[in-house]
């Protein structure tokens, strides 16, 4: 019997092969062709003596240290963001588990019963017609769909591959939310010392003030020199306002970043920035660029976008061909309920269902045709996202080489600075200056200290910038990606 069915169905196929012969997917294929590193110019990008990002988030420790590792932490747990993110990796597991199981054998069982009036004009036993009975069928079914031109496969490879860009996109998030609480928690870290450096030049301004007004009483000075001093003190209570109201919105803007509201914001420690000082020279990390590949989790949900797309063209294709199923049956079935599980009301059936196209109205190939444009996006998308990656390491190294230069050059400006304070400070004691041009040099050195500041702060940002645009401590090995 076995050899029988096999027979069926090998004839079937062969038929049906011959027959959708009328449909078919010539002249459909994809236009864009996906790039490679080596397609890019980046000799400019050649590793050099630097090491990859720390795995996980544990980078944020050389930026802030545990505090800043303890913020990032709680956002990771608490951003609604991710949670997005994570489901968005469960609804795609449940999708591949779902394929999967479509292409294994289906059992089922069944109960058919209707309570009906015969025809007395149609092919019906005479003790039947026109009376009233209950038609039964209770049985067990079986179904299994040949895989034979690859379609399960395929679906069940595209929907793998969407798996896996869902997990790379939940690492991409998770390293945009550790950037984004790092670089808020560097620019808290600035606006609290700027505020107070902007609180100590308002408290110089007004020994100014103060000094002048007496200076003016002795005649040595003119009003408009204490105008001068008092305009100067408006700008600067308006730049504290400034600060105060920057602080506030940081604050809010960690507080969302953790999933809280504002409240949480407040209960914040103060962060602070390291000293100004001259930072070594940033190095690249080997094997740059290839390396890029595996350690950008946008790179890689790219790469697995396009391979679900590819495996939902194999799919497409596979359904120009003839759709060969194996049915199956058996149970009972009579007229009445007294003896349907009689062995007489027994029923048993197998054979070939194979379902061919032959005129579809175009729909096959249109189907093809939408699927073969994802994968041009698909591809397009790969190679957009590896083109800024590229182009955000470059832009960065650029950038911290440039600020290197800047903190170096205000290194010498501050100590400068700091010098002529001291000097200042030394004549002033022994008589041979006053004290108006130790205020003088105390407020160019606070002003040195503002500029520093915020070089260092950019430093950091920049830092952050490249750890992220270098995927942040991912490696596509280590989750199997």
């Amino acid at each position: 019997m076995t050899h029988f069915i096999l027979k069926r169905i090998l004839a079937g196929s062969i038929s049906a092969i011959l027959l959708s012969s009328c449909a078919n997917f010539q002249g459909i294929g994809p236009s864009v062709k996906q790039n490679a590193v080596s397609d890019y110019a980046a000799g400019t990008l050649a590793g050099g003596g630097g090491t990859w990002p720390a795995s996980g988030a544990s980078w944020v420790g050389t930026i802030g240290g545990a505090p800043l590792q303890d913020l990032v932490e709680e956002a990771l747990a608490g951003n609604p963001g991710m949670e997005i993110a994570a489901a968005r990796v469960s609804a795609s597991k449940a999708l591949a588990e779902a394929v999967h199981g479509a292409a294994l054998p289906a059992v089922g069982a069944s109960f058919d019963s209707a309570y009906q009036r015969f025809t007395e004009n149609g092919m019906i036993p005479a003790p039947l017609k026109g009376s009233f009975e209950s038609n039964n069928q209770l049985a067990l079914n079986f179904s299994y769909e040949f895989d034979f031109w690859g379609k399960h496969a395929a679906e069940w490879r595209s929907a793998l591959s969407q798996e896996k860009m869902a997990e790379a996109e939940l690492h991409g998030a998770r390293l945009v939310l550790t950037a984004a609480v790092a670089h808020a928690w560097v620019q808290l870290a600035r606006q609290s010392a700027q505020l107070d450096l902007t609180e100590q030049q308002q408290a110089l301004h007004q020994q100014l003030d103060r000094l002048t007004q007496q200076r003016i009483a002795a005649g040595l000075d003119m009003d408009s020199d204490a105008q001068q001093i008092r305009l100067q003190s408006a700008v600067l209570h308006a730049e504290q306002l400034q600060w105060q109201e920057a602080i506030a919105l940081t604050r809010n803007q960690l507080a969302a970043l953790m999933g809280q509201g504002p409240d949480r914001g407040r209960r914040i420690a103060r962060p602070a920035l390291s000293e100004l000082s001259e930072s070594p020279a940033f190095q690249l990390p080997a094997q740059l660029p290839l390396a890029l590949l595996g350690r950008r989790p946008d790179i890689v949900a790219a790469r697995w976008h396009v391979e679900a797309a590819q495996g939902d063209i194999d799919s497409s294709r596979a359904q120009f061909y003839p759709n060969v199923n194996l049915l199956g049956f058996a149970g009972f079935s009579s007229l009445g309920l007294s003896n349907l599980l009689d062995g007489g009301s027994s029923i048993v059936g197998i054979g070939p269902a194979i379902r061919l196209p032959i005129f579809e109205g175009g729909q096959l190939r249109a189907q093809l045709k939408g699927r073969v444009a994802a994968y041009d996006g698909a591809v397009a998308s790969y190679n957009q996202s590896l083109t800024q990656a590229l182009h955000e390491v470059a832009d960065q190294i650029q950038s911290l080489r440039a600020s290197d230069l800047q903190l170096r050059n205000q290194t010498v400006a501050l100590r400068a600075a700091q010098q002529n304070l001291q000097l200042a400070q030394q004549r002033w004691q022994v008589g041979t200056a006053n004290k108006l041009q130790v205020l003088g040099a105390e407020s160019n050195w606070l002003t040195q200290r503002k500029l520093g500041l915020d070089l260092q702060a950019r430093r950091e940002d920049m830092q952050v910038n490249m750890i992220k645009a270098l995927g942040g401590g991912f490696d596509a090995t280590q989750h199997a990606l």
